[in-house]
Order: structure tokens, then C-alpha cells, then sequence
């Protein structure tokens, strides 16, 4: 297939907006542009700081998914930004499991002790996903104080490592 996993570099970051904003927009009709999303403008120092990253899937030269790592202290991680274009989504394409099997490892090597993600109701394939590989749905009120709150998210998991 030819997928690699890499860390974000600037080279990637016009196919990275476009690919978050045509899921977002058109996919979902989320009513978000690029402008309001400030963390993709400035990767460094959003997500590379502390022990976070921001990785991409890349696949015969073209972004075909994200995931970020944001670093949110007391040894707890954000999972942010995980998108994958829909026509590498599904089991077979491994494209989705690959990004967060990078994450989940770089987590643990990095000595993160809990992941945390937030996302919208709309997203219902997201949500079995992350349930299949090991998330558990927690209320709002369970999420720790520094996490990243999005007005559009209304769902929220987490797994130990």
C-alpha cells in the first residue's frame, strides 16, 4: 500500500488544512473554517510542545490522515485532529488504525498515563471506533482541566496506557 506514518512538517500543511476542512465541512456540515482553527497554523507550538506531536499518513506522496498528541500535563494526552480522507477510511485500508497504533505507541514512550479525546455526535463511525480499539465514552466533568475543550464536541472517551 505504501502508507507511511510521519511526523507533521511544514510541506504538509496546506494538504493537511484542506483535508480537515473538506471533512469537517463537506462530509459533516460542521460550519468551521480553517481561520478558526489556530492549532494548524502554528504545529510547533500547539502540539510539539511538552511530549506532543502531530503525525500524518502519507500515501504515494499525499496526506491521507492526521492524528495529534497534545500534551495536557500531569502525564495525561489529547488525541486531536485524527481525520482520515474517505477513500482510505475502512478495516482493509488500515489507514485509521495504523495513525492511532502510532499515536498509542508514542504515547507510551513518551510516559503519557491516560489519553483523552473529545468529538461531535455526528462522527458515529468514530465513536465504535474508538470504543473497538480501547476507549471508554466519560462525561465532560471527568475530563482533566487542562484539556482542550471544542465547542463542537459533545462526546468524550479515554484509555489508559
Amino acid at each position: 500500500m505504501g502508507l507511511k506514518i510521519v511526523p507533521f512538517g511544514y510541506e504538509h500543511r496546506e494538504q493537511v488544512g484542506a483535508l480537515i476542512i473538506s471533512i469537517q465541512r463537506e462530509e459533516f456540515a460542521i460550519p468551521i473554517t480553517l481561520e478558526e482553527q489556530p492549532d494548524l497554523f502554528d504545529v510547533d507550538n500547539f502540539y510539539r510542545h511538552g511530549r506532543g506531536d502531530f503525525f500524518v499518513a502519507i500515501h504515494d506522496g499525499s496526506v491521507v490522515g492526521t492524528i495529534a498528541l497534545k500534551d495536557i500535563g500531569a502525564n495525561h494526552g489529547a488525541l486531536r485532529k485524527m481525520f482520515v480522507h474517505r477513500d482510505y477510511r475502512g478495516a482493509e485500508k488500515g489507514v485509521a488504525i495504523g495513525l492511532l497504533n502510532h499515536l498509542l505507541h508514542e504515547a507510551r514512550q513518551r510516559g503519557f498515563k491516560h489519553i483523552y479525546l473529545g468529538t461531535t455526535d455526528a462522527f458515529k463511525a468514530a465513536h465504535r471506533f474508538y470504543e473497538k480499539n480501547g476507549f471508554t465514552e466519560i462525561f465532560e466533568r471527568d475530563l482533566p482541566a487542562m484539556f482542550p475543550r471544542m465547542k463542537q464536541d459533545t462526546k468524550f472517551y479515554r484509555i489508559a496506557l
